[in-house]
Formats: C-alpha cells, sequence, structure tokens
C-alpha cells in the first residue's frame, strides 16, 4: 500500500477526533486525552528497551495535552524531554501538566510544526537521544509523518532512535477490522489523514539515514515502531 501523498499546508485548528475523541478540558488550561490513562503503560514499557539509562535529550512532536511528555519524563530522569506542538492551547496544556508534576527533567513546550523543516530549529539542542511522536502520523497530512522522519535523520544522535506510535498498516500482515473501520474514519473526517503503511514509513526511515527497524506490538491493534541513526 502506497499513502496518498499530500502537499504541505500551515497548522490549522488542532486535529480532530482521536481514537477517543478529541482532547478535553480538565481545569485550567489543563487538557487530557481520552486514551492516555490505558496506553501510556504500554508505550513507557515499549520504550525502555531503546532508552534504558541513556542520557541526552529526548524531543517529543506533537505533545497534544502533554500527558505523555510529563509521565516520561517522570519515568526516565536520565533524558531531558523538549515538548512540542504548533497549537498554542496544547502547549499551554503541557505547560500546566508540567507545572503541577514539578519534572525537573522536563523543558518548556516549544512551538513546532512538524511538518516543516523544523530541524533548523532546533539546531542549538540537538543531537537527541529520541526523538518520537504518539498518536500523530495518522491524523496528520503525509507531509507531516515525511517531516518527523527527515527532522530526526538531521538531528539524531548516532544511536539515537526515531519512534513512532499508533496503527499502521504491515504488507506481511492482515489488517484488523478495528484499524479498518479507523482508517475509513479518518478518511471521510479528512482524506489527507489515515492509518499509514508501515512500509512507506520504512522508505522514508531509510532515505533518511535511518535503519534496524524495530515493532513492538501494543494493545488495540497499535505498534511502537523505532528506527535507529546510523543503524
Amino acid at each position: 500500500m502506497t499513502t496518498p501523498g499530500a502537499t504541505g499546508a500551515a497548522p490549522g485548528p488542532p486535529p480532530g477526533p482521536l481514537i477517543d475523541g478529541a482532547p478535553r478540558p480538565v481545569a485550567g488550561d489543563r487538557l487530557e486525552s481520552p486514551s492516555f490513562a490505558r496506553n501510556f503503560a504500554p508505550i513507557r514499557d515499549a520504550l525502555a528497551p531503546l532508552i534504558g539509562a541513556a542520557q541526552g535529550r529526548a524531543l517529543e512532536l506533537g505533545s497534544g495535552p502533554g500527558r505523555h511528555a510529563v509521565a516520561l519524563a517522570q519515568a526516565y530522569p536520565t533524558l531531558e524531554f523538549i515538548p512540542t506542538d504548533p497549537f498554542p492551547a496544547h502547549r499551554a496544556s503541557v505547560a500546566a501538566w508540567s507545572a503541577e508534576a514539578g519534572a525537573a527533567n522536563l523543558r518548556a513546550p516549544l512551538a513546532l510544526d512538524a511538518g516543516a523543516d523544523w530541524a533548523g530549529q532546533v539546531a542549538g539542542l540537538a543531537p537527541f537521544t529520541l526523538v518520537y511522536a504518539i498518536n500523530v502520523a495518522h491524523i496528520t497530512p503525509w507531509d507531516v509523518t515525511r517531516g518527523i522522519v527527515a527532522g530526526a535523520g538531521r538531528t539524531l544522535a548516532a544511536g539515537g532512535w526515531l519512534a513512532l506510535y499508533g496503527p499502521f498498516i504491515e504488507a506481511d500482515r492482515a489488517t484488523g477490522p478495528g484499524n479498518i473501520a479507523f482508517d475509513a474514519h479518518l478518511r471521510a473526517q479528512n482524506p489527507r489523514h489515515g492509518v499509514r503503511a508501515l512500509e512507506d514509513v520504512d522508505a522514508l526511515a531509510r532515505a533518511a539515514g535511518l535503519g534496524g527497524l524495530r515493532i513492538a506490538r501494543l494493545p488495540s491493534d497499535n505498534l511502537l515502531v523505532a528506527w535507529r541513526a546510523g543503524g
């Protein structure tokens, strides 16, 4: 399967419904992702073999409400986490959750469009030990996935990892009915969105100088897929 291309565009309103609906207000500037509570532990554990006790910086692209950035900073204190998001409401939520948690290894969120040529904007913070995006590829245009991978290829330290979490279509495995229905739902909302073919993303990664694809199979037909710089 080849993912349809899409032309770049300036960020519009925050993405529409995620798997369980859009982020909802909690209190003050804080927003909550409905799927965070059940998805975080599997994501945290799948990242453990990549992170270990590594030091350095981790860049999150498309942080959304910020729950994952804060919780991962608490789970992996040897890394400094840098959340990013193009939408002010999301960055305000990240800052609010961060202030509540008091994680010393979590920086203030940056305004970053993952679909743009963002590597130059964070050149002063690179190289990164980890670049990751959680539930981003399927709810954004293909140019965003292309931008994430290309930027990671330019900013990862040797041996660093790019990790993406979400649903993917695999050429050698049957796609579950849930992901088939979810893909149709996403494309009905926006034809530039949709569940991505892993072989297409892998081709982007190899072109960016990344390799050694690892696949962790997580609940609800989601994957955490990762590529190593210089791998």
